[in-house]
């Protein structure tokens, strides 16, 4: 190989780890877990930018003292120049000052003292979040304030349930959530954010964020939600502040003109309406009651699944509450907990989902994730139409798989689920660990493949996916349970237990009871790590039923 080849090979292998390196830290808002190395690389540029500042204080000094001492021999000189030239010392020392030191002076104000700082800035930017992960950030943020019902007073102050680090919201930090909001033409974001910004600048904090841009955002927001009157309020007090700000005399003309044609539009369906006459009202709001007390709407899954995610709308009755148990766990006589059975509780009847309680140490939990972080990369979902494995922002998450043959642990933990189930392990995906980003979820779905997607599993060859062990890894602040919209349950997250159910019925057909989802996480970090068992397998140690949903 000659000389050229070699250094072609060497720039290639440089630019292919370089790649690597950004490909590994791509998507940081998707995992808390990664996002903590930004944390360390922070703390090295504030050490870095604390040396630079340090540097420029001492030079600062030095021509501090330079200037103050010349500045006092000059007060002298200056009472009797030819005085003080006629002393021959003084003579010799203006030359040297002027020809010497004055040319000191003038190395020393050049020195570049920043290189340091820019070189290590220069190099660790390349690790930085990029636009998508703050536009991702920001609308976690959104999420959550939905999801959990949260004003933007009590996100802005930091006033989050479990927060241990408190830490409030500046009119520059709100103004840039309204910012994406608007920028995703999400204009009831916009409203709230925008808002809370001129809330702030009108209590009297400093920003560099002037009330004229936000009260432009703000009325144009509010405008394209159908508010004329109030848009109509908010860009008067623009221009008081602004009076030749020329897109809000514009607006204010539109505005006006909108408003009226709006009265009259108004003014003339009421007088239509009242013309109908109150007879026919009369009847249409009672047909209207009775099919209201006759048909009662079904909550839509997104409802409920928030609900579930607030701890509402939970459906177990009181009867069926004194069905659920808790045991100690042997799995019929089995060998390894004959002697020492595990913990089992009854999380609900239909689905039967049952947790498992100090199923997982504190040592294997910490190699699990010492195993896995590496290897985190953004979590994926199998396109129901392509069957192609491809991200989805119903999914914020990062996630690893981890073999059995790479550690004794994780061999250890396949044998435990194993041993406690019942089931066949070979046939099992392998372990697959998952730590979710800011605001981190995945919306309702199903585990298992359906009618309409008889390739899901195709090219494992190992059947649908029979059923789910999923190991909790965390505890979590606040947010983050396992909620089952269908049934109304709800499971939350407790460090060093497993839940476990079925998705099939004995017979091989999907219960879609167990369409499940995983809450935003409003507050904490959540670790997980889940086993799905497929049906290859499995003929022997469940086999099959006659009964088709049962």
């Amino acid at each position: 190989m000659s000389r050229m080849e070699r250094q072609c090979w060497g720039y290639l292998l440089v630019l292919s780890c370089l790649f690597q390196t950004l490909s590994a830290h791509s998507d940081f808002y998707t995992s808390i877990g990664h996002m903590t190395d930004l944390l360390y690389t922070e703390k090295d540029l504030v050490t870095s930018l604390k040396n630079y500042i340090t540097a420029e204080e001492n030079k600062l000094k030095q021509v501090k003292q330079w200037a103050e001492k010349l500045d006092v021999l000059s007060a002298i000189a200056m009472q009797d120049p030819e005085g003080f030239l006629g002393n021959p010392v003084n003579a010799f020392k203006l030359m040297k000052r002027l020809n010497t030191e004055w040319g000191d002076l003038e190395s020393l104000v050049l020195k570049d003292t920043k290189e340091g700082f820019i070189s290590n800035l220069t190099l660790q930017r390349q690790h930085f979040p990029t636009d998508e992960d703050q536009t991702g950030a920001a609308k976690a943020l959104l999420r959550l304030q939905d999801t959990y019902r949260l004003d933007t007073n009590t996100i802005s102050t930091g006033d989050l349930p479990g927060v241990t680090h408190k830490s409030p919201m500046t009119v520059e930090d709100c103004f840039e959530l309204g910012k994406i909001a608007y920028s995703e033409v999400d204009y009831y974001h916009t409203e709230l954010w925008m808002e809370q910004a001129l809330k702030q600048l009108d209590e009297g904090e400093e920003s560099t964020v002037d009330k004229v841009t936000v009260l432009d955002y703000l009325s144009y927001a509010i405008y394209q939600q159908g508010d004329l009157g109030r848009a109509l309020e908010l860009t008067k007090r623009l221009l008081m502040l602004d009076p030749e700000h020329q897109r809000a005399n514009g607006n204010l003309k539109y505005f006006e003109f909108q408003l009226i044609n709006q009265r009259k539009a108004q003014a003339q369906e009421a007088q239509k309406a009242q013309e109908e006459g109150k007879e026919r009202r009369k009847r249409l709001t009672s047909d209207a009651s009775k099919k209201k007390k006759r048909f009662r709407e079904p909550v839509p899954e997104r409802k409920m699944y928030e609900m579930l995610c607030r701890g509402e709308g939970i459906k177990l009755t009181p009867r069926r509450q004194r069905r659920l148990f808790c045991r100690y766990f042997d799995n019929h006589g089995h060998p390894k907990y004959l002697l020492s059975p595990v913990k089992q509780e009854d999380e609900w009847d239909r689905p039967y989902i049952v947790r498992y309680h100090d199923i997982i140490s504190h040592g294997e939990i910490e190699k699990v994730k010492e195993l896995a972080k590496p290897r985190l990369r953004r979590a994926t979902i199998s396109n129901p139409i392509t069957g192609v494995l491809e991200t989805a922002p119903y999914r914020i998450s990062k996630s690893a798989w981890l073999t059995a043959y790479e550690h004794p642990m994780i061999d250890q933990i396949n044998q435990r689920i194993e041993d406690l189930t019942g089931l066949e392990m070979d046939t099992a995906e392998e372990l697959q660990v998952a730590n979710y980003g800011v605001g981190g979820q995945y919306e309702p779905h199903f585990d298992f493949g359906r009618k309409d997607e008889p390739d899901a599993f195709k090219e494992l060859g190992t059947g649908n996916r029979i059923a789910t062990w999923l190991f909790y890894m965390s505890d979590v602040a606040a947010g983050g349970a396992t909620v089952f919209p269908d049934v109304g349950a709800a499971v939350w997250p407790k460090k060093g237990t497993a839940v476990f159910w079925y998705n099939l019925f004995p017979s091989g057909e999907g219960d879609y009871s167990t369409r499940h989802a995983a809450c935003p996480v409003l507050v904490g970090n959540k670790w997980v790590s889940n086993k799905w068992i497929h049906e290859r397998g499995q003929e022997f140690r469940r086999p099959c039923g006659l009964n088709e949903t049962a």
